[in-house]
């Protein structure tokens, strides 16, 4: 009974100590092996076998990107400024052979060099330059970084510079001159505003004036033109009032020629146009006392009318 026991102890022993030999690294990492306290190899992702009691692993190397977000440090400016600035660190181990043996603590190396180099760089600019050359700080402090860490396996890939935080009074300083410079801007597009709108009210107001203008004149010319045609209307009906009138007086010369009229008719034929003179008139008529004198007139316009009718069919 007592060797079953031994043999089952024996077996559990053997198989703790089998499992214990085998180790799995996984995938980006890699593990340092020592055997008796020194180094003896970079064991690589996978299934690796250890001698027990003799190898162990002395650390397991991650060897992804990885970011430490430090916290703020105090930073004198130029101009004796004193701003809060924290800091981010993107780096990645290269050599997992000097990060454990070459540097003792990497991540509190890495924060101590970003805090003085970040002193330095920062102290030979004043705080508005501080403020506005952000990628120049960043470049010059990765430089800085990754030549130094460079013989500890660590490669620095970028450092940001997270928050810039000046003093209370500088930031009020700040933000009211933030707000003088918006005003100032917007006094300005007011203005700009205005001119533009003041430009086009004046240009429609030319266009409006030049329209009207325009109409004016053309309503002129029309006018213009009409009185041109109503003139020339009525001179042609006034003389064609009268080529009607000379018609009708030589029509009358000639029927009295043709009816030979005596002196009675001719005095009947000048009251007849005495009447119609007298329905023309607004104003007192004189009417000859004599009228046989006034028929004696009639003759001679009937003479006349005769030997006018003559010398249009005979001429000379």
């Amino acid at each position: 009974m007592l060797s079953l026991l031994v043999n089952i102890i024996l077996v559990l022993f053997v198989i703790i100590i089998a499992l214990s030999s085998i180790k799995i690294i996984k995938q980006s990492t890699v593990g340092i092996v020592e055997r008796l306290g020194k180094y003896h190899k970079t064991a690589e992702q996978g299934i690796n076998v250890i001698i027990p009691f003799i190898d162990r692993f002395r650390a397991i190397i991650d060897l992804r990107e990885q970011v430490v977000d430090f916290p703020p440090q105090p930073v004198i400016t130029k101009d004796n400024v004193t701003m809060m600035i924290d800091t981010v660190v993107y780096y990645q181990v290269t050599d997992p052979f000097k990060v454990t043996y070459e540097i003792a603590n990497a991540i509190l190396a890495i924060e101590n060099l970003t805090a003085t180099t970040l002193r330095n760089i920062v102290g030979d600019l004043e705080l508005d330059e501080t403020l506005t050359s952000r990628d120049l700080v960043n470049t010059k402090l990765r430089s800085i970084l990754d030549e130094a860490t460079d013989k500890w396996g660590i490669k620095v890939n970028r450092v940001e510079l997270k928050n810039i935080l000046p003093p209370q009074d500088i930031q009020n300083a700040m933000e009211k001159q933030m707000r003088a410079e918006r005003e100032k801007r917007e006094a300005i597009l007011i203005a700009e505003g205005q001119k533009t709108a003041a430009i086009l009210e004046a240009e429609g107001q030319k266009q409006a004036a030049i329209l009207n203008a325009e109409a004016i004149r053309e309503a002129a010319i029309r006018e213009a033109e009409g009185l041109r045609q109503a003139q020339i209307l009525k001179a042609e009906g006034e003389a064609q009032a009268i080529l009607t009138v000379q018609k009708a007086f030589a029509d009358s010369l000639i029927m009295i020629k043709e009816a030979q009229a005596d002196n009675k008719v001719l005095a009947l034929k000048s009251l007849e146009a005495i009447k119609d003179l007298a329905e023309g008139q607004a104003t007192k008529l004189i009417i000859p006392s004599d009228l046989a004198g006034l028929a004696g007139v009639f003759a001679a316009l009937k003479e006349a009318g005769i030997d006018q009718e003559n010398t249009t069919h005979n001429p000379a």
